[in-house]
């Protein structure tokens, strides 16, 4: 468990240096678009480490600098092509350093792909004197069972969604409380390290620090789910470009993250292929006039599909709304029953509330909710994100939900809350080992 710690202790370190010199910016590099926020801290709230809950650290930063660019390189959340994506992210970065009028040295970044998985873990430890105290939290946290999550994969994300004291349990901050035994629920989240590795390989190669990386799955969730929702048991579907993330949120913590490899630019290939044109007009013609449920007015709604081949029947086709319909929905579908599949296995309806909110880009397709609602459960609405300080009309939008959620991520991350010094009779070992390694390599 300490390993698990450590590893995330240096960007931790970033970002509070990032955050001593009050500007930082934020990177979400999706399939479909890169986008960068740059944040100023302006230090007229204080932010504490001792709020709880994903809200408290919204005041006390502003969005001064804001840029999208067309994504290059990246294929289901995950760099395909390090100098496309290399050059994508210096565009972003400098157009948002640009507006703000200042530079930027630490990123924080988000990505949806590296295939996620969840896992549960519990602790247990008396308490050393009858009020808890952080040791007695840092034991417990360390004291959870590590599952053997295979070669080639690290943590991203690891939160406690759940303490108890003796026989009562749902507390959130069992710091000065009377008990004896104290145990403690954990989400841990783990993605292939190789993903995170190329991002952080390519965000050096643009001359920036990474001061952190999240999932963009549970960034949507901070965002787009408002404090009822994240409280009381909800799912957040992000869909993307390339891959669309699922997150469960309850007692305002993420309990389930997963992702599925398909998105919006699948739906754009479909028409691409099924109406034999190029991609981009594919995507004009999704955008303009798609849509999953088909009226008796779409018959009679033609749309021209253009083309610039030279062929002048080819270039003056036309093809009814319906058609496209039927191209579109069937991949729609496909795509909500996998996010169904993922639900079930997390037994999500199970949950109190059992919300369900869709957000990013893929999600503003006409008569999505309904074909949700029929498929994932009653209760599905369109999220958007929450409105941050300063930020831009056009950043507003579905897409922008990890990016915003990203924003709050970097004003008050939750992982950090209980990022206490880990109990000294857990080290001597590994550290002797790791003093003889250095020792070894060195000299």
């Amino acid at each position: 468990m300490i390993e698990l710690y450590e590893s995330q202790r240096a960007m931790r370190n970033m970002r509070r240096a990032a955050m001593q010199r009050g500007v930082v910016a934020i990177l979400d590099v999706g399939s479909s678009k890169i986008a960068c926020l740059v944040l100023r801290f302006d230090g007229s709230e204080p932010i504490s480490d001792d709020g709880i809950g994903s809200l408290a650290g919204q005041s006390g930063f502003r969005v001064i600098g804001a840029a999208t660019t067309r994504s290059r390189g990246v294929r289901f959340g995950e760099i395909r092509t390090m100098a496309e994506t290399e050059r994508a992210i210096r565009t972003a970065v400098q157009a948002a350093q640009k507006m703000a009028g200042i530079r930027v040295d630490h990123v924080i970044a988000c990505f949806s792909g590296a295939e996620p998985r969840s896992y549960g873990l519990a602790g247990e430890v008396d308490v050393a004197a009858s009020t808890v105290d952080e040791q007695d939290v840092a034991r417990v946290l360390s004291a959870c069972d590590m599952p053997d999550f295979g070669h080639g994969r690290e943590v991203l994300h690891a939160q406690p969604v759940n303490f108890a004291l003796d026989h009562r349990s749902g507390l959130s901050d069992p710091r000065g409380q009377i008990g004896n035994r104290l145990s403690c629920d954990m989400h841990m989240l783990t993605v292939e390290a190789q993903t995170i590795q190329n991002l952080a390989h390519c965000v050096k190669r643009c001359d920036l620090e990474l001061a952190g990386v999240a999932s963009s799955a549970y960034a949507s969730g901070i965002s787009a789910l408002v404090e009822d929702e994240q409280e009381l048991g909800s799912a957040c579907i992000d869909m993307g470009g390339g891959a669309t993330g699922v997150s469960i949120f309850i007692k305002k913590h993420m309990i389930y993250a997963d992702s599925v490899r398909m998105g919006g630019d699948h739906v754009t290939s479909d028409i691409s292929m099924g109406l034999q044109v190029p991609m981009a007009t594919a995507e004009r013609i999704k955008t303009f006039y798609g849509g999953v449920v088909a009226t008796g007015m779409d018959d009679r709604e033609m749309i021209e599909t253009g083309g610039e081949t030279g062929d002048w029947e080819h270039d003056r086709r036309t093809v009814s709304r319906t058609e496209l319909i039927g191209i579109m929905r069937p991949r729609v579908e496909e795509i909500l029953e996998e996010v169904r599949s993922r639900l079930d296995a997390a037994d999500f309806d199970h949950l109190p509330a059992r919300q369900i909110v869709l957000t990013g880009g893929a999600s503003q397709i006409p008569g999505l909710d309904g074909l949700a609602a029929k498929i994932l459960g009653q209760q599905v609405r369109l999220g958007r994100p929450l409105r941050v300080h300063g930020l831009p009309q056009a950043a507003t939008g579905p897409g922008f939900a990890s990016a915003v959620g990203l924003c709050l991520f970097a004003a008050h991350p939750q992982d950090e809350w209980w990022d206490f010094e880990l109990p000294a009779d857990r080290y001597p070992a590994r550290s002797l080992r790791r003093a003889v390694k250095w020792f070894r390599e060195n000299w």
